[in-house]
């Protein structure tokens, strides 16, 4: 018999004797606990599980919420940003295009100023006075602009060369480095010693040549730099037994130059 057996027993004659004894239920001895090996089965048969201290769950809906709070504040940053920076582009090209039209709308208004200015200039010219040389040096004549002063220092009769000066408004110091606007000379010099010196201006890039009409013949016209050191345009020509030498010292009386050529006349 195991030992709840023998323990039942026990209790019950126990539990007579002290019923008989005194009438009263016998106390119930303390049952011995018995040791849990380990392994052994709990209470409704499970395991019993080992008992320590539970960890607290995390709340993370804060973390949570800081960090929508920091990625939208860096958006926010991050747009306002690129609309300062959209906005100073946007100033700095509405300046630049102002200023370009500032600068195109002056730059058209002295063009026509310009024009204005050289078509009065250009009138102003009209009608053309006549130039008539003296007859012993070919008569030579030729048309020029009515606001030009002439200037003859020398007697033609008594002298052996024939100078004349042409120059707007009034005649400056006659000097080889005073510009004018034109210089008329015939001298008695044969036409090729004349070229000459030219040619070789030439020959050292230092002069141009082409050839232009006057008095119904073609001639030779230099460009470039003149004796005087000037950049003009030297025409020569033969008159007879003389040479005729018509210069500009200044390029800006091209379109003069070339038209007191075409309407130059004289006696070959």
């Amino acid at each position: 018999m195991d030992n709840s057996g023998q323990f039942g027993q026990a209790y019950g004659q126990a539990y007579g004797q002290n019923m008989n004894n005194q009438g009263q239920l016998p106390q119930m001895p303390p049952r011995p606990m018995q040791p849990i090996r380990p392994g052994q089965p709990g209470m409704m048969g499970q395991p019993m599980a080992p008992q320590g201290p539970q960890p607290a769950k995390k709340d993370r809906s804060g973390l949570v919420k800081t960090i929508c709070l920091i990625f939208t504040s860096l958006l926010t940053v991050v747009f306002l940003g690129l609309f300062i920076y959209m906005y100073i582009n946007w100033q700095d090209a509405s300046t630049d295009v102002n200023g370009k039209i500032d600068l195109a709308v002056a730059k058209a208004e002295n063009e026509l100023r310009t024009t204005l200015e050289d078509e009065f200039a250009e009138k102003e010219k009209y009608p053309y006075s006549t130039f008539t040389g003296p007859s012993d040096f070919g008569s030579l004549t030729f048309e020029y602009p009515k606001t030009w002063s002439v200037y003859v220092p020398d007697d033609a009769s008594r002298a052996e060369d024939f100078h004349a000066y042409l120059n707007p408004g009034q005649v400056n110091v006659v000097q080889d480095t005073t510009v004018m606007a034109l210089r008329v000379s015939i001298v008695n010099i044969l036409t090729d010693e004349v070229k000459k010196e030219y040619t070789a201006k030439v020959q050292d890039n230092l002069m141009t040549v082409s050839t232009t009409i006057v008095n119904g013949t073609n001639v030779d016209v230099y460009r470039g730099e003149l004796n005087s050191g000037l950049q003009g345009i030297v025409c020569i020509f033969k008159i007879r037994d003389k040479t005729a030498l018509i210069q500009t010292d200044a390029m800006l009386f091209n379109d003069d130059f070339y038209r007191v050529l075409g309407t130059m006349r004289f006696n070959a």
